[in-house]
């Protein structure tokens, strides 16, 4: 970035503030550490990750929510980062990732695409043909879009160099057009596969976690990139995914940046020249300030009245019409003859019915090797399924209470009847609704994924990042390039160019 000051600049001020360790913020942190910038990152929690978490409670470990991270290849950015800054961190290569079970089906999602296409080929009633030119189709379009992840330069903001690749790549392009605007289900319509129940059911299971919506529903593009999920250096962190978070905030602080843990940010304040950042801790000022919140916790930290900022409202309307997480936190003794690998489980109980409250269950089992999740021949289980905000923000205090305890007597019901070797010998278990999932994480509401991404054009017009005042600036999972902690990540990384580039 240059000098570390600004001309004129005091010294007292940073280059920038990040608030919240959530993997935007983190990322962002870490890239302008990396780029020379005089940073610091402050998290409400004495822990980070957000969604993306390890917390400890009564003695065990549990993954606050998501359990299995893509980018953790070799080549992409968290095994870059792993490898560059020698992180602690051990990643199992699970060969099945998952087990989708219904009534009906035992579908194991394989690392290797082909065998995983062969098992449902391989279904009675299978029609082959379709299947195989959906997936053909499918992986075009994804190995476009997940050539911009493995390459964060290719994302924007785009300087020249950036911009004569992507014209030379041009002809990958192409078949992402035809279906632009359009909905995944009218290309199963499109392929003959729109009455394949195995497959329905696998791809409303995945949108329902990746895109935040059904298949049905899901833009056409960003749902087919989304199927990739597995197939793109996707593991189990060993010891739960705070391992990740831990690294790199050693990472920034090896770096030359600033860690400060359980310092909440209380509010920001414009002031010439930069931004006042009010903290539990104190005052800080700098010239930017990248927050990792939700648009509804950028508001209320600049506590101004939403027609002020009508983009960033619009946007906290669209999450708030997304979901929260209904979660069950267990420990259970290990079956007997079960391996000392962990394993990751998707239950349906009616493919016929939506995918949330109960009926969609994603089910993550920790390994003997997670050291520090449970005492010897135990095991923790993270279990979650989705919950629409709108159910709870229309209903009184006594109604949520019952209607979450209805949740959680539905996904007792679904992993008694799906997975029953995880429900025979239980030693403690923990509920969470969405507003238990607030207080792990902070984030407004207990919103899980940011914005669903349903079909329309409207997901393309921010393709880069846009300061929401000048010198204040979104990350995470509710801005480009979305869902995901890679994806959030990758964001963090961008925002902290256009920063520099501010320079």
């Amino acid at each position: 970035m240059g000098a570390r000051y600004p001309r004129g600049m005091p010294e007292s001020w940073y280059d920038a503030v990040v608030v919240g360790a959530g993997f935007g913020g983190m990322s962002t942190a870490l890239e302008l550490a990396q780029r020379g910038a005089r940073v610091v990152l402050c998290e409400a929690l004495n822990y980070p990750g957000g969604c993306a978490s390890t917390f400890q409670r009564e003695g065990y470990a549990f993954e606050a929510g998501a359990t299995l991270f893509s980018g953790l290849a070799e080549g992409q950015l968290f095994g870059q980062w792993i490898r560059r800054h020698g992180l602690a961190v051990e990643v199992d290569w699970l060969d099945p990732l998952v087990e989708l079970r219904t009534h009906a089906l035992r579908l194991s999602v394989h690392r290797d695409r082909h065998l995983f296409l062969e098992q449902l080929c391989a279904l009675p009633g299978a029609p082959a043909q379709g299947l195989r030119g959906f997936f053909a189709y499918q992986r075009q379009v994804a190995d476009a879009l997940w050539a911009l992840f493995d390459e964060p330069a290719l994302l924007p903001p785009l300087d020249v160099h950036a911009l004569v690749r992507h014209a030379a790549r041009a002809p990958r392009y192409v078949p992402l057009l035809r279906w632009l605007g359009r909905p995944l289900g009218a290309v199963l319509v499109h392929f003959g596969l729109e009455r394949f129940t195995p497959l329905r059911t696998y791809l409303d299971g995945l949108c329902q976690i990746t895109v935040q919506c059904s298949a049905a529903e899901a833009e056409t593009p960003i749902a087919m990139a989304a199927m990739d999920y597995y197939w793109r250096g996707t593991g189990h962190v060993r010891g739960g995914i705070g391992r990740l978070g831990e690294g790199l905030l050693e990472a920034i602080t090896r770096c030359g940046g600033e860690v400060r843990l359980a310092n909440r940010v209380k509010a920001l304040v414009p002031e010439p020249g930069g931004w006042r950042v009010v903290t539990r801790q104190g005052v800080l000022r700098a010239r930017h300030v990248a927050a990792n919140v939700l648009p509804q916790g950028m508001l209320r930290l600049l506590d101004l009245p939403p027609e002020r900022l009508p983009r960033l409202s619009g946007l906290a309307g669209r999450v708030a019409e997304g979901w929260g997480a209904a979660m069950l936190y267990r420990v259970v003794h290990a079956p007997e003859g079960r391996g000392a690998e962990p394993c990751h489980l998707e239950l349906v109980q009616d493919e016929a019915l939506p995918f949330i409250e109960g009926n969609h269950l994603f089910v993550s089992i920790s390994g003997a090797a997670d050291e520090g999740r449970a005492p010897a021949g135990q095991r923790t289980l993270t279990v979650s399924t989705h919950v629409p905000l709108r159910a709870l923000r229309d209903s009184s205090a006594e109604e949520q209470v019952r209607y979450v305890e209805d949740i959680h007597s539905r996904m007792r019901e679904g992993l008694a009847r799906l997975a029953p070797e995880w429900t025979g010998d239980v030693r403690h278990e923990l509920t969470a609704s969405p507003r238990t999932f607030e207080r792990f994480t902070r984030r407004e509401g207990g919103a899980v994924g940011g914005v669903p991404r349903r079909a329309g054009l409207g997901h393309y017009r921010e393709l880069g990042p846009r300061p929401v005042m000048k010198g204040l600036w979104l990350v995470g999972d509710s801005v480009f390039p979305g869902q995901s902690t890679l994806a959030a990540a990758l964001g963090g990384v961008r925002t902290a160019a256009r920063i520099a580039a501010s320079r």
